[in-house]
């Protein structure tokens, strides 16, 4: 298989980027394609043993950064790592797309200049697995802050897909993201959309409060991108915050300082638990091709799982299972 990393796209790049691909070269034993600026990709790669590995560099004189307008820079930036590597994917010189960069861009660059959108798809959409024991799925998180229910209905479909065949979950239970569990509760995108999911195949389930979506009530919820970014980002903060007082109130005491000691493989694990970097990176679902945005503070061991997601999601041909899945009218 054949990934391309974007190697400008972290907020430290090329450093983790270069890294990760590094460990995803060694752990898959691809090919890992970093795409960006030769000279600082070379010179970082020369830091790692890569005997054995497969790690080709392809030149792109420019890179759209985390300031950059996604749309003017998609438009005057055309030989950016993000133009280069997508398009690679569109040529068939690669499979997937893993990015760490300017989520907007990767958007803008992937819908309107090189993949475009699967047949049949009215918006592409953010999908978040959220770092949970069941690995719920939330979309869209951030593409669309302004939808119509059609599009949450088409959300649900590509995310049921998704946890089907990249997560293993046998008929995804399908929920809208609502104030109330009830029927008839929520906004009139919430009760259109319930409505229009309630005439498909899929195994739909109703309203879900956030706080059951969290409790592993439902395996994919939709919402509209303004209201899903909000719930991941107040989630990421609520953990950090949590885990910060933990740490902070075991240092009170002598007392508490030992027993966190003694409890502290169980705090690693929770903490191992709930990290976002162990799911890599969010799929953008809806394009033609795999495509996987990383946090912008995504370290090496991000990198690599992103990657791993990537390679998921093209053995299971997630692609074609959308545009089947559309054609269907499931």
């Amino acid at each position: 298989m054949r990934i391309v990393v974007d190697a400008m796209g972290s907020d430290d790049h090329p450093v983790p980027d270069v890294a990760g691909a590094v460990m995803a070269a060694r752990e898959f034993g691809d090919e890992i394609i970093l795409v960006g600026d030769e000279a600082r990709i070379k010179a970082e790669l020369d830091k790692h043993d890569t005997t054995g590995l497969s790690l080709p560099v392809r030149h792109a004189s420019q890179a759209i950064s985390m300031t950059d307008k996604p749309a003017e820079a998609s438009r005057t930036k055309k030989d950016s790592s993000m133009h280069v590597g997508l398009g690679m994917v569109k040529n068939g010189e690669a499979e997937a797309f893993v990015t760490a960069g300017n989520t907007g861009g990767v958007l803008a660059v992937a819908t309107l200049h090189t993949l475009r959108r699967i047949r049949g798809v009215l918006r592409p959409a953010l999908t978040v697995i959220f770092p949970l024991p069941t690995r719920p799925i939330l979309l869209d998180i951030g593409a669309n802050a302004d939808c119509k229910p059609e599009y949450l209905a088409q959300f649900a479909l590509m995310g049921s897909i998704y946890a089907e065949r990249v997560l293993g979950v046998q008929r995804p239970r399908v929920g809208v993201l609502s104030n109330g569990e009830e029927e008839g509760k929520g906004n009139q995108l919430v009760k259109e959309t319930s409505q229009l999911l309630a005439q498909s195949s899929l195994n739909f389930i109703g309203n879900v409060e956030a706080k059951e979506f969290i409790a592993g009530g439902t395996d994919v919820a939709v919402a509209d991108g303004f209201t899903g970014n909000m719930v991941v980002k107040v989630s990421e903060a609520i953990s950090s915050h949590l885990i910060n007082m933990i740490r902070e109130e075991i240092k009170a005491s002598p007392l508490t300082a030992v027993g966190g000691l003694l409890a502290k493989p169980a705090f690693d694990r929770v903490r191992r638990a709930m990290d976002p970097f162990e799911i890599g990176g969010a799929p953008l679902l809806g394009v033609n091709g795999v495509v996987i945005i990383g946090h912008g503070r995504s370290n090496a061991y991000a990198i690599k799982q992103a990657v791993g997601q990537a390679r998921r999601a093209v053995q299971q041909d997630v692609v074609a299972a959308i545009e089947a899945g559309l054609a269907d009218g499931r």
